[in-house]
């Protein structure tokens, strides 16, 4: 597997040097100080591409060209916005760039109501507290509707927390959940995000899957004439949070998505982590049915814990056989070596790292730290090694 490694851009406290380092080869980026829904300058693609060719790695997969929230609802400039994300298309493949990850997630992006929490190693990692959460959802944000979706134990287990709890624990809580995420769109604050899900108030799972499809099946053409792959990242968590539609988070989901637009570059990416924090999801089934429709791989792993709640583990630990998974990755690239394709090296990146060693107390994109996701890329790539020795 073509080994590659989130990057930021320019701002990225995590260096071009530093990803040569940890043994990367190929990077994973965007233009994310033009990602508002724009059409990508031509010229501003090579000059991101040029920029890491520099150090001596490749641009290999866009994360993300954002699809915006007016073409997730179908209101306002969606029009305009979806023929902005075809000229995108068209930059990133200009640059020969073939792999467009992009997510389909109705406001939110991924979601952890804890950024640093401890770990028996003296590292921290992300959590998703369902008892916090719920305590936000259906306490402080006050959504219409909210008590209804949470079970009475789950709520009354929420005041008890809240009871608890510092201004400063709340303002963490609420900046955790609706005011931070690299990459993201928009930041919210508490007025702003309830207006933005009074706008998914009444749209059902139904009607949001019928969006995303009307999406696909305009820009999916685009990208297949371009020789560009589509590569859809599951919804993260795979479970409704904030009453709002999910459509990327299971096995039924994901082929609904490939049978509803059939194409070559209408395709996933296969995040271990955001489809196995559901309980519902067997990421070793899945790698092995959709094989030859992953076209990129985020590669990390989560521990589930007691009433929905779950935190990151190690790449190799968690719920997920992760040897399992990739062994299932890699079979297919020998499938599509033997059939003589030029495409058949699947980009992965690893996903998500703990915050230890020199990055704890320092300035870290929570997720994003250097020293975890060196260590989780080590360790892949021992797998990887190994696989590939034994033939299996």
């Amino acid at each position: 597997m073509r080994q590659t490694w989130r990057w930021f851009g320019p701002d990225d406290l995590v260096k071009l040097s530093h990803i040569r380092q940890a043994g990367a080869v190929g990077v994973v980026s965007a233009l994310h100080h033009l990602n508002d829904g724009r059409a990508w300058p031509q010229d501003e693609v090579f000059k991101r591409k040029a920029e890491i060719e520099a150090s001596g790695l490749t641009f290999d997969v866009v994360e993300s060209i954002v699809v915006h929230e007016d073409i997730k609802t179908r209101t306002g400039r969606y029009r305009e916005l979806i023929e902005n994300y075809k000229a995108s298309i068209r930059a990133v493949a200009a640059a020969g760039i073939e792999t467009v990850c992009y997510n389909f997630m109705a406001i939110t992006d991924w979601t952890r109501t804890d950024l640093d929490y401890p770990m028996p190693h003296g590292g921290t990692a992300l959590r998703f507290d369902m008892v916090e959460f719920c305590a936000y959802d259906v306490l402080v944000l006050k959504r219409p509707g909210a008590e209804a979706q949470h079970p009475a134990e789950r709520i009354e287990a929420a005041r008890a927390r809240l009871a608890k709890m510092s201004e400063s624990d709340l303002a963490r809580l609420e900046k955790n959940l609706i005011g931070w995420v690299p990459a993201r769109e928009f930041i919210y604050d508490r007025d702003s995000f309830r207006r933005a899900l009074a706008v998914y108030a009444e749209m059902s799972r139904e009607d949001f899957r019928g969006n995303l499809m009307a999406f696909l099946r305009e820009v999916v053409p685009v990208a297949e004439e371009e020789g560009v792959r589509l590569a859809i990242h599951p919804d993260d968590p795979p479970f409704p949070i904030f009453g709002l539609p999910r459509v990327v988070s299971s096995a039924e989901d994901a082929r609904a998505i490939l049978a509803g637009c059939p194409s070559p570059s209408n395709g996933l990416t296969l995040c271990t982590g955001s489809y196995g924090a559901g309980r519902h999801n067997d990421l070793v089934a899945m790698a092995k049915e959709f094989a030859p429709n992953i076209h990129f791989a985020h590669l990390r792993n989560v521990k589930h814990e007691p009433g929905g709640s779950f935190h990151e583990a190690e790449h190799l630990e968690g719920d997920t056989d992760m040897v399992a998974v990739v062994q299932a990755l890699m079979a297919e690239e020998r499938r599509r070596k033997a059939e003589g394709r030029a495409d058949w090296e699947m980009p992965m990146r690893p996903d998500h790292g703990h915050a230890i060693v020199d990055d704890i107390g320092k300035k870290v994109n929570p997720g994003y730290s250097c020293i975890g996701r060196l260590k989780g890329l080590a360790e892949l790539r021992g797998v990887m090694r190994t696989i590939e020795a034994l033939g299996v």
